[in-house]
């Protein structure tokens, strides 16, 4: 083990096993994780690639916690950890603070250490706390500009942590066995309620307020502090759900952004109070690794309905509507059709056509061309969840919200194939030879035939400008471009 920095006035080195009082849960819960950190090689990787340092194996990895540094006028400012990586002659060291329960990290404070660790040469400064962010880069508090020039600032949220260390031993990525099980007691003892570890469990105090004004009428304003604390608590709820879909199908699943939107989150939080304020619903985009399509989750206010859908494009090998719409119901014949709707979308500006599977099942001809000999270029899959009073409910809603996604995912979502071209055939010889002229065939007087251009069809057009329909994450809902 290497010795202290010279910067490190005392500071304990991070105990799997601490021996703190009762009322330190944050010391506690602390300490086991920076243990962890450093003795399972696998999780410390993982992490520290997230906030973009490379920890290669010839790296060491070292945590103390309740440090005191020397360059501080304070004696009381201890931040909770400091975690130091070194890598040949190179050393690169993190100040860590951490908040459990209910507890939010203070922009104070971080301000405070993000100024302790620019005067004492240290990287960076990582929170952990249970607010949720879309990466780690994008942290819930904002310092001074002059001090992030200078000072990395990284945000985990400790179910990240949890989802990070069950995908770790869900891909049977750790090698060591008693490295596996000191993950898996790390688990285990963040998932009981004594750590202070929760997940996100409740909308803000006006949700409430704020669903009964639009039910009743009222307009919102995109700029109103209710509408951005609700849409920053969607935001959170968002990477939550990514987190727990993540869990669920052992893969990481994230949050499909537009490019400014992932590096922005103030354009991202604008956006959405726009659609907020003039559609009255919350939406966000999920991409599920190997899925057929992009996850579409939407809160519909106005409604008090959660929908969770995908979109397919209809295959381009099969020309009649009738075609269409059976490929994608043999799709679907084993699931339960219990609040399942599938909507078609049609060339130009023709309404879409919606109706509900069982229906469908019975009588395929419900999603009727607006044109005859119309076919639709897209299908859209849906779970339509009415929450009805259950919706306002700061709680109930998330329940009902973390309930619907996994549902749809694992009745419908899994179980969608998207369409593919057939591979091309081996010509035989026969066919060759009528393709291609034999060599030297025609007279000196014979011109060579000549290629004439075939303007496509209008159906060609609309099939081309759809077969890419979930590379440009086309809304499901409402037929707007996506982010």
């Amino acid at each position: 083990m290497s010795d202290r920095p010279d910067f490190l006035v005392s500071g304990e080195r991070a105990r799997l096993f601490p021996v703190l009082a009762d009322t330190s849960k944050e010391g506690r819960t602390l300490s086991i994780f920076l243990s962890c950190l450093c003795n399972v090689d696998e999780l410390g990787r993982s992490l520290l690639a997230s906030i973009g340092k490379t920890a290669g194996k010839r790296s060491t990895i070292e945590a103390f916690t309740e440090v005191v540094l020397k360059s501080t006028d304070d004696t009381k400012c201890r931040p909770d950890g400091l975690v130091i990586v070194r890598s040949g002659k190179q050393m690169w060291s993190a100040l860590i603070e951490a908040k459990i329960g209910n507890a939010d990290v203070d922009p104070l404070q971080i301000e405070t250490y993000a100024k302790l660790a620019k005067d004492n040469g240290i990287d960076a400064v990582v929170t952990i706390s249970n607010q949720f962010v879309t990466r780690p880069e994008q942290h819930p508090v904002k310092i001074a500009r002059g001090l992030s020039n200078h000072v990395s600032l990284f945000h985990w949220s400790w179910m990240y942590l949890v989802t990070a260390a069950t995908l770790l031993l869900a891909t049977e990525d750790v090698a060591d066995t008693d490295q596996q099980y000191m993950l898996r007691e790390f688990l285990r003892f963040l998932r009981h309620p004594s750590s202070g570890v929760t997940s996100f469990e409740r909308m803000n105090t006006e949700w409430k307020d704020l669903v009964g004004g639009v039910r009743a009428g009222a307009k919102l304003s995109k700029t109103a502090p209710e509408v951005e604390r609700t849409v920053a608590n969607w935001h959170q709820e968002a990477r939550n759900l990514c987190l727990i879909m993540s869990r669920r199908v052992e893969r990481e699943v994230n949050l499909k952004l537009s490019p400014t939107q992932l590096v922005d989150p103030v354009k991202r939080l604008r956006d959405d109070c726009t659609l907020m304020s003039e559609d009255e619903r919350l939406e966000c985009l999920m991409k599920v690794p190997d899925a057929a399509a992009l996850l579409h989750v939407q809160a519909d206010v106005k409604t008090r309905c959660v929908n969770v859908g995908m979109a397919l494009p209809a295959p381009t090998d099969k020309v009649s509507a009738k075609a269409r719409v059976n490929w994608l119901l043999r799709q679907l014949t084993k699931i339960d059709p219990t609040d399942i709707y599938v909507r078609a979308r049609w060339p130009g500006r023709a309404a879409s056509t919606q109706a509900s599977l069982a229906d469908l099942r019975e009588t395929p001809d419900l999603l009727v061309a607006p044109r005859p000999k119309m076919s639709p270029h897209s299908f859209e899959v849906i779970l339509v969840r009415d929450l009805g009073a259950k919706f306002s409910g700061t709680r109930t809603f998330i329940e009902g919200l973390e309930e619907a996604v996994p549902a749809f995912y694992e009745r419908v979502g899994q179980n969608l194939r998207a369409w593919q071209p057939p591979a091309p055939q081996i010509k035989t010889e026969s066919d060759r030879m009528f393709q291609e002229p034999a060599v030297g065939a025609g007279t000196a007087h014979e011109e060579a035939p000549v290629a004439v251009e075939r303007t496509p069809t209008v159906a060609a057009r609309n099939t081309a400008d759809f077969a890419v329909l979930d590379a440009r994450t086309v809304n499901p809902f409402d037929g707007k471009r996506g982010v």
